[in-house]
């Protein structure tokens, strides 16, 4: 920021266009086909990307990401259209034949992020015991119950472990800063993984044939229902998405208040938290039109538009990182970072005894840490009929993640104290 802290871009229009701008820039270099995009790109996500360059607005205080209302928009509009658009053409039946290791896979990333964060804890605290001493090692384990809340659920459960824990401000502001960096280099790696996705199964022995037939039927249903998208689908696609989302709303700030007057055991699960509402309204109201002729939709373009959606939600994220926070505190970012590899680590161990295919490792992994943004984004890296796979693990980790995260923080103020 200039010498008055005020930041050069004010306008939410103006930087929502160049959000816009820095998404157009990416995918129009990705698809390019000179040789140095090419091997940029085999290295380099471009999802990545999405985060990591609107971070740089943030980071060089050329923006306020804290009063732009642009996330707000985004969480509460355009990804709950985009859960529509993208469970519009689940094939649910087939999701479930993927048989077991799909599941043991998420709940080995689960498992993983719960055991991860003490270990994490008492680790560091062995390496910098004075960093610790006195209330801020309460600090510290509070702090990290949102970042379990995160890392198993979503936003909801995060901002649930913020009330259920009385995390301070200021822990909280830190560990949202670990969330974002932390979750986004662990992704970076499995997006370049997923480049290599065959090679690596072929080695590990995994049997790939129930994602392969779940695939081929995806692409025979896009196939036999593509068409040219017209104006009628895509005004027909927008007001079913949208339409569904104000539904997700009403209920939402219907059902939140009764749970939080009326049954406080339940609200201090998160259940009274509208956004919980509105994504399983969203998701569950997307899994019923897949049974119905809307999932026709699909042929005129419905889940490249959720994907339109997701990566605009992806963009407004990343405007809220600031990768110089990085060096404030190092021991917070060191704990984030023995946590993530903690969950790493348990999952390709898990993945080699069952002989899971790495698409399991992945949108396992995604569907704890990343959530309902990034799960199906990092699904269709390995195809882009797998997407709808990463959307309901996704909301199964929004259904559990509070519980997760709360004996986490359990097991956290154990070893605290």
């Amino acid at each position: 920021m200039n010498e008055h802290n005020i930041p050069f871009i004010q306008s939410d229009a103006v930087l929502f266009g160049i959000l816009a701008g820095i998404l157009g820039l990416v995918f129009y270099t990705q698809q390019h086909k000179a040789k140095f995009w090419k091997k940029f790109y085999g290295v380099v996500p471009a999802l990545l990307l999405c985060y990591f360059l609107p971070s740089l607005l943030n980071s060089f205080g050329l923006v306020d990401a804290e009063n732009s209302k642009l996330y707000y928009v985004a969480s509460r509009y355009l990804l709950p259209a985009a859960l529509v658009l993208l469970t519009l053409s689940v094939d649910l039946k087939g999701i479930i034949r993927l048989g077991p290791k799909a599941g043991i896979m998420f709940i080995t990333g689960t498992i993983g992020i719960i055991i991860g964060g003490p270990i994490a804890f008492m680790v560091v605290r062995a390496i910098s015991p004075e960093t610790f001493a006195g209330s801020a090692a309460e600090e510290i384990w509070r702090g990290m119950t949102t970042l379990a809340g995160s890392w198993i659920g979503g936003g909801a459960n995060q901002a649930a472990m913020k009330e259920i824990y009385d995390v301070p401000q200021s822990a909280f502001d830190k560990m949202i800063t670990v969330d974002i960096i932390w979750a986004n280099i662990w992704m970076g790696i499995l997006l370049f993984m997923s480049k290599r996705a065959k090679s690596i199964d072929a080695k590990t022995g995994a049997d790939v044939s129930a994602i392969e037939r779940i695939k081929l039927k995806m692409e025979t249903f896009q196939i036999e229902n593509k068409r040219d998208v017209s104006l009628n689908d895509l005004m027909l696609i927008l007001g079913i998405a949208f339409l569904v989302t104000g539904m997700g709303h009403a209920f939402a700030n219907w059902i939140s208040p009764i749970i939080t007057s009326d049954y406080p055991a339940l609200a201090n699960l998160s259940l009274g938290k509208s956004f919980f509402w509105l994504v399983v309204v969203a998701t569950t109201l997307g899994i019923i039109l897949s049974f119905t002729k809307a999932r026709n939709l699909e042929g005129g373009g419905a889940s490249a538009v959720g994907s339109v959606f997701i990566y605009i939600l992806v963009a407004t994220i990343g405007l809220h990182m600031d990768v110089m926070k990085i060096f404030d505190d190092p021991i917070v970012f060191l704990i984030g970072g023995i946590w993530i590899a903690i969950h790493a680590v348990l999952l390709l161990v898990v993945g080699k005894l069952i002989k899971a295919p790495l698409f399991f490792l992945a949108v396992g992994s995604q569907a704890n840490v990343g959530g309902a943004a990034s799960a199906p984004v990092v699904a269709s890296a390995f195809h882009p009929s797998l997407a709808p796979v990463g959307v309901l693990l996704a909301v199964f980790g929004y259904a559990i993640g509070t519980y997760g995260a709360w004996f986490t923080g359990v097991l956290l103020q154990m070893v605290a104290n």
